[in-house]
Order: C-alpha cells, then structure tokens, then sequence
C-alpha cells in the first residue's frame, strides 16, 4: 500500500504556515526588532502541567506534524501583504515595511529538540525544547502548542481505552463526530499511536497507511423489506466483509437472522466475520448473541461493541464478563471527550547576547505550580532491566558524571539518589540543528509499537484509571537550587 504520508494532512501542512500564530507573537516579535534585541539567543520548553484525564501517564504525539510546519516555515508575499493591512488602534499600519521586509527575509535557525511521538512523559517534563534567535522561538510558540497538545491529549485517550480493552482490538469510528478535517485526521493519526489497530476513516488510511475497518448502518437494514433480506443482500455484494449491525429492531432476533445468511456464507466459502451491537444493555445482549452464535455453528465469529464507549465503560463491561471481541470507539476518543484540552504551555527558560553567558530567566506566581523553571532542560530517565523507576529534570549544561540527586519540586524533603553506575537514557533528541532537520520520523506502525513498548516498561499503578500511582519525577538538585534562589531574588526584589 502506498502511505502518502507521516504526518496529519500531508499537504496541508507543505506550505508556509506562519500565520498560524497569535497577534500577540508578532507584535512581540516587531518589538524586539524594533528595539535590536531580535537575534538574542533564548531557549523555550513546551511542557504541560497536569495529566489529561485525571490519569498517571501521557502519551507524546504530534512530533511529525511540527517537523512539517518547521521545514516549511517562512512568510509568503500574500502573508507579508495581509500583514501590511493590519493597523493599530490609531487607524495606522500595525507593523513598518522594514520589519515586514525582516519576515519576508526569515530562514529558520533554531536548534530543536523533542521526546519521540508514543513517548511516555509526565507533568512538567519538556516535550520540546527550542533554541535560537528569540523572534523566531516566539512565532512558532502558538503553532507548536496547537500541533502538540490535541494529538497528545488523542494518543493518551487511546491507549487508556486500549489498556481497558486489554488486547483486543479497538477501532476508531470517530470521524464524523470529529472537530473538523484536520481534528478528524488529527485523531485518527493520534488514536493509532495511543494503540488503535484501525479506523474506519478511509483518508487517513490512505494517508498513514492505517488499517480501515467499517460494518454497515442502520439506513441499509432499513432500507429492504426485512432484517433478513438486508443482510442476505450485503452478504451477496460483500461476503468477504460481513459483520452485521443487529439492533435495528430486535438485538436477538437479529443475531438469529444473522446466524441464517452466516450459514449461506459458509456454504459458499466465505467467513461469517461477526455481528455488532450499537445499542442496549451490551454485558447482557453479548453474552445472548454469544450463546446464540455458538449454538448456530459460529463459536469464531466476532462479537463487536460499540455506543460511546470509552474506557470506563468498557473496564465496566469486562468486570461484568461481557463477551465482547471487539470494541467501536467513536465521540469520546477523537473529542477527548471528559477533557477538552491539554493545559500545554510553553516558557522562556534561559537567555543571552551573542558570545555572552547564559542568564536564566524565571517567571513567579501565587501558584507554586505556575512558577517557570530556568535553565535549558534535559530529562534523564533511569531504569532497570524490568521498568523505568524515575525522571530527573536537569540543566543540559550540569555535570552528571558522578550521579545526581533528584528532588520533589514540591516538597524538597522527598529526595533520591542515583549513582553513575545505573542505567539511564535521556529523553529529548535532536530534530534540528540551526534550522536542519536532522531526524528522520519513523514509520507509524513503528511509533504505536514503541508507545505499547514504553507504557509496559511502567508500573501498572501508573497506568491504572482511579488514583493512580505517581509515577517519580523530580528536579536535579543543583536545578532545584538555582530555582529557589531566584525564586527568592524575584520576590524579593519585585520588577518594575
């Protein structure tokens, strides 16, 4: 199969891009022209703040879609046009021609570093970090946290449905509840990587290559004369696709139909691949159809289940024995349904004049969860041969030969100690180098392998749904250190 592409829309995303950004990154952005400032060095980090569904984990998707719009970016005329039209609030042009001219001139410079779509990451741990002049980290803030965060928030859906489903496949029947084109094809790129093995979606299988998978709608049965017919007369166009919709009428009494043209398909050669139920009570009219598919000569056919399901409801309907083999899932994966957003933001953590030193940079709140940490950040993840154990947070430039020291950000009473002699990886990889990209995405069947790799590499307490584990991440002691001190600085001496 020919697989068009890696990333969301491929495309959509081919062109420039650029305006894809807040006002307000622009006009901060004329202002450092304005001002000379516009080639200091400044790092950023995309992170986000709090699991999505009041879970332990989070699945990192949506690395492909920025390399596209990163190795596509740049100011076409018709943008520098658009630009030219916007004024301020005294009727004047908004922007000079000599800064317009700037952006029209803009080539992409920036170092950027990532974690690897279906990594397993955590509440303020970076999941990009961007390195370079401080005009352009700021343009393409708006742009990265809209092509992170949704297909993040997908991906974690989906492999919390996957986990409830323990192993049996789970197809996303999302589109046409999906926000959108680009959200629909967003979610089925996401939903893949979260552990979906297919969708019923059809371009984005055509795009990515993903599976797709359909049964039939209730417009067909009702569409012929009786139950029986309409299934006769599917099985008669498409005997080698016959899953059939039970519950338009009767749930039972359609199985039993069902059964009677699965044995028209056995005479003539063709498998009786299942039945679905979309509405109901599904534990109670699953184990029925099951009985009766076994009871019909069928022990192998398939019962599927759909209904806005979601992951509680299908643990709910394990725990009650339910003879399901397979699970539809539509609205509550491609919507992230019980949490519309990821809270992902994206902060300046370190800044300098050119062949001047680094100087960190902090923001304070009245919430100990909102203050910034400075530096450039590393994440270092330690492991034994079973399972990874912990997360350290470190400055890129801090000296871990001998070990290190992981502190709690929040209660620096809880900390650890990790010797040199353990194992360890670091998380974030370089993407681009002074506007170069320099890493090659991996096929999508690889990057959902790699997801189900990792989240089994986790506690199970982690990965359950209620209360579950807090998996260790901390902060390099000296890091922690230095945070505090500016903390203290910062407060103690409040700018103007």
């Amino acid at each position: 199969m020919k697989v068009f592409g890696n990333s969301t829309a491929p495309g959509m995303y081919s062109q420039p891009m650029s305006l894809l950004t807040d006002l307000y990154q622009l006009t901060m952005a004329y202002g450092y022209w304005k001002v000379g400032t516009m080639q200091k060095e400044s790092v950023f980090h995309l992170y986000f703040r709090k699991s999505p569904f009041q879970g332990g984990y989070t699945i990192a998707c949506g690395l492909a879609q920025v390399i596209e719009f990163i190795e596509n970016f740049g100011f076409h005329d018709s943008d520098i046009a658009y630009l030219a039209t916007l004024q301020g609030n005294d009727s004047r042009p908004l922007f000079e021609k000599g800064f317009l001219q700037y952006l029209r001139d803009m080539q992409f410079e920036c170092d950027v570093d990532a974690v690897p779509e279906g990594t397993v990451v955590f509440p303020h741990e970076p999941m990009i970090r961007v390195q370079g002049p401080i005009v352009q980290c700021q343009i393409i803030e708006t742009a990265l946290l809209n092509l992170i965060n949704f297909p993040t928030l997908v991906a974690t859906k989906a492999a919390r449905i996957c986990s409830a489903a323990e192993g049996q496949p789970v197809l996303e029947f999302g589109l046409r509840r999906a926000q959108g084109l680009d959200g629909a094809l967003t979610a089925s790129r996401a939903a893949y990587v979260g552990g979906c093995s297919a969708t019923s979606n059809v371009l984005a299988g055509k795009m990515f290559g993903i599976p797709v998978r359909g049964t039939l709608a209730h417009s067909w049965i009702m569409a012929f004369p009786s139950e029986r017919e309409a299934f006769q007369s599917y099985a008669n166009v498409l005997p080698n696709n016959c899953i059939f919709l039970v519950d338009t009428y009767d749930t039972l009494e359609g199985v039993k139909k069902a059964v009677e043209v699965g044995r028209w398909l056995h005479q003539h050669g063709h498998e009786f691949s299942g039945v679905r139920l979309d509405s109901g009570d599904l534990a109670y009219l699953s184990v029925e159809a099951r009985k009766i598919l076994d009871e019909g000569g069928f022990p192998e056919t398939k019962i599927v289940a759909s209904n806005d399901l979601d992951e509680t409801i299908i643990e709910s309907l394990k725990t009650q024995n339910a003879a399901i083999d397979m699970w539809g899932v539509g609205t509550k994966l491609v919507t992230a349904y019980d949490q519309p957003a990821l809270n992902g933001v994206y902060k300046l953590g370190a800044l300098r004049s050119h062949g001047q030193p680094w100087e960190y940079k902090i923001k304070i709140s009245e919430q100990a969860v909102k203050v910034t940490t400075p530096g450039i950040h590393q994440i270092r993840r330690y492991s034994t041969p079973q399972e990874n154990i912990a997360d350290v947070i470190h400055d890129v430039d801090t000296d871990l030969s001998k070990g290190c020291v992981m502190v709690d950000p929040f209660d620096m009473t809880r900390q650890r100690h990790f010797s040199n002699r353990m194992t360890y990886k670091e998380i974030l990889v370089p993407i681009f180098r002074k506007g170069q990209r320099v890493y090659t995405s991996p096929p999508l069947p690889q990057i959902q392998a790699y997801a189900q790799n990792e989240l089994r590499r986790f506690h199970p307490g982690i990965r359950r749904f209620v209360n579950p584990h807090q998996y260790p991440v901390g902060m390099e002691k000296s890091l922690y250190d230095l945070k505090t001190l500016l903390t203290l600085k910062a407060r103690e001496e409040p700018h103007a």
